[in-house]
């Protein structure tokens, strides 16, 4: 078996592709979620020990979304931490960073000639992903905001690749320490994408449909459930990540966990 570390590589490979289109044929709706959410076990620590909010008694779960609100069982969010001084301020500093640095990829070509690439651009979905691979890889060690892991498009009515903001990415064993040095936990939670069990081969329909057994929206997330069914078990897959979306008018919504939506006006 290939190392965890391998098998979750960042943003490559079949695993990610099924992921991206488990999302965009995701059909649930949000009230079966909620009523899946009350009767589940849910992730209350990540593989390196740090806390995990539960996601279904977190303030704001109505805003996060229909795909986040469904992967309850497969998500470390970090908890709030109490606001000290200067905490909205170095989060407002980053906004502005990030603002001022993505202002020419509003032309998504600019943005591929700067090493971005398109993540699975065969699938049709509402929020696109370019990812640049060495922002990643420095990620791992440092933070800096005019350098973020990924940019974000959203698909409108007239225009498929419209800039909405960044993903920034931290290593899988950041501790919370680290992440709130990057990014205040007082003002935005980063999230992590845990218990993943992959599908065998002859049964990679069953991570699509109403109810579906594996993968991220999976009602599988032990790896003992997972044994059973002969899949592969992953505690974590890709690394911690944040959105910061710098065209919203509300600094409350620069930091949403809500995909399905545009964050531009």
């Amino acid at each position: 078996m290939k190392p965890v570390k391998e098998l979750a590589s960042f943003f490559s490979g079949s695993l990610l592709a099924l992921f991206i289109a488990a999302i965009a044929g995701h059909s649930q709706k949000p009230s079966d979620q909620m009523a899946q959410m009350r009767g589940m076990s849910v992730t209350t620590t990540d593989p390196s020990g740090n806390p995990c909010d539960v996601m279904a008694s977190m303030a704001g779960m109505k805003v996060m979304g229909e795909s986040m609100a469904a992967m309850t069982n497969h998500m470390c969010v970090t908890p709030m931490r109490p606001k000290q001084p200067g905490d909205e301020g170095k989060a407002k500093a980053v906004v502005a960073q990030v603002r001022a640095t993505i202002e020419k990829y509003k032309d998504y070509k600019k943005a591929l000639a700067d090493g971005y690439v398109q993540a699975n651009p065969t699938v049709d979905q509402p929020q696109f992903h370019f990812n640049n691979d060495a922002n990643a890889k420095l990620a791992d060690s440092e933070f800096d905001p005019t350098r973020p892991t990924s940019l974000l498009y959203f698909q409108t009515p007239t225009q498929k690749f419209r800039l909405e903001g960044v993903m920034f990415t931290a290593r899988p064993n950041a501790t919370e320490d680290e992440l709130n040095e990057r990014i205040p936990l007082s003002v935005a939670r980063w999230h992590k994408h845990t218990n993943f069990c992959g599908a065998p081969a002859n049964k990679v329909k069953e991570y699509f449909g109403k109810n579906p057994k594996f993968g991220m929206f999976g009602s599988i997330h032990t790896k003992e459930a997972c044994d059973a069914e002969g899949g592969t078990f992953l505690p974590e897959v890709f690394t911690w990540m944040i959105h910061v979306f710098p065209y919203e008018d509300d600094f409350k919504n620069v930091f949403s966990m809500n995909d399905d939506i545009p964050h531009f006006h």
